[in-house]
């Protein structure tokens, strides 16, 4: 519960949890406002994947075994666009 305007971790987790579903959503549906043609459908499928993968990484990383393993996994979900970004795996 809130106390003096400060919120425990499971109540912040729970907090980004439903941010990134509505972010998702919203992504969503803006995606279906681009043109129907061949640029709409590749920038559909780009927007999508992105703006759906970073509620699912962190709901994976809320996950964890542990602290520590909940770190290395936002840890890799920093590092993987960057990789994507510069082609290399």
């Amino acid at each position: 519960m809130l106390k003096d305007n400060v919120m425990d971790n499971k109540e912040f987790g729970i907090l980004l949890e439903r941010r990134t579903l509505d972010f998702g959503i919203a992504v969503i549906r803006l995606s279906y406002k681009l043109p129907k043609n061949e640029e709409g459908k590749v920038l559909w499928n780009q927007l999508t994947k992105s703006g759906t993968s970073i509620g699912a990484n962190y709901r994976e990383a809320d996950r964890s075994r542990s602290k520590s393993d909940f770190i290395n996994k936002l840890g890799y979900v920093r590092v993987k666009p960057m990789r994507l970004f510069i082609g290399s795996r």
